[in-house]
């Protein structure tokens, strides 16, 4: 018996149409809902993902906002650190250091950045440049607090030697000289007596008789004794800390070569050998390997108003005597 057929009413044409309810038909109709079912779902799925994390995700998101606010919070902490020990540097420089005479440590030395390669392994974390910048200050504080512990170190033995230091440092006039009369020419630029030509003179000269006594200003050992060219016979006293002291156109010595002498000690005796125009003592302070003006180193001395007479007396451009 032959398969009955089915129609059905289409309202659009008005007529009716045979329904096809072959197997291949159901067959492409199925796979035609599941196709557009899939593709749905696909879709929804990917907006679902999109827009709603996924519970790693929320985790990994909620573990990255603690570690940026620990790094925040880690920083702000260096911050501080750094501000307490950037005054404790300029306290070390500007009035530790000063106290016992030491140089203040250069800006380059406390601010040394470390190699950057040491810091590529970090470049590979979550957060890197914060990372590295939070790393980078620990390591400048890190080197900042190991020199400061070393120049605390060096203040307090240079303390320790603070009384051995004042008996090494240059702190009287070579002759005597209390009221001022023998002194001829101080530290600067002066005219040469025998070119007669601008010259700086690197110490201060001292007038009186052949023979007038010499003395050490300081405590110290004698580095060198006898003649040296344009300043006659001289003596070179290494007081240590960095100081030595020169005393030039001597008649004679008293002091021997390798003798350790004390403030006060005679060492020698005024005359005009070497470049000189007439007897005197040529002396010279060196600190460090730079010659400094002698007129800072007699403090124990000469009185306040007698050290502002001094000062004076020593500034004009009075005639030189080598």
């Amino acid at each position: 018996m032959a398969k009955k057929e089915k129609f059905q009413y289409n309202p659009i044409t008005l007529t009716f149409e045979r329904i096809d309810n072959s197997i291949k038909h159901r067959l492409k109709k199925f796979s035609y809902h599941l196709l557009s079912s899939s593709l749905t779902g696909l879709a929804l799925f990917v907006v679902f993902v999109m827009v709603f994390p996924s519970p790693r995700e929320r985790m990994l998101k909620t573990e990255r906002a603690q570690l940026e606010a620990q790094y925040e919070l880690m920083n702000k902490q260096i911050d501080e650190i750094q501000e307490v020990l950037t005054d404790m540097q300029q306290r070390d420089d500007n009035l530790y250091r000063v106290v016992v005479q030491a140089d203040p440590i250069p800006t380059d030395i406390r601010t040394r950045i470390s190699d950057e390669s040491k810091y590529e392994d970090f470049r590979n974390m979550t957060n890197s440049e914060l990372a590295v910048s939070t790393y980078k200050k620990m390591d400048a504080i890190r080197r900042q607090l190991y020199i400061q512990s070393n120049s605390f170190d060096e203040i307090v033995n240079l303390a320790r030697n603070k009384e051995e230091r004042l008996l090494c440092t240059p702190a009287i006039q070579p002759i005597l000289n209390k009221d001022l009369n023998r002194m001829a020419s101080g530290y600067g630029v002066r005219i040469d007596p025998i070119y007669k030509t601008p010259k700086f003179h690197q110490g201060m000269d001292f007038s009186g008789d052949r023979g007038t006594e010499i003395y050490a200003t300081a405590k110290g050992v004698i580095e060198f004794r006898g003649w040296r060219q344009g300043y006659g016979n001289c003596i070179i006293i290494d007081h240590g800390f960095g100081y030595k002291t020169l005393y030039a156109h001597m008649d004679d010595f008293k002091a021997k070569q390798g003798a350790r002498v004390n403030r006060g000690d005679v060492i020698g005796f005024m005359g005009s050998t070497g470049k000189s125009t007439g007897n005197h003592v040529h002396y010279e302070v060196h600190y460090k390997g730079k010659v400094t003006d002698p007129r800072n180193y007699y403090f124990m001395d000469l009185n306040p108003k007698e050290y502002d007479k001094m000062v004076q007396l020593s500034s004009n451009y009075g005639n030189v005597f080598d």
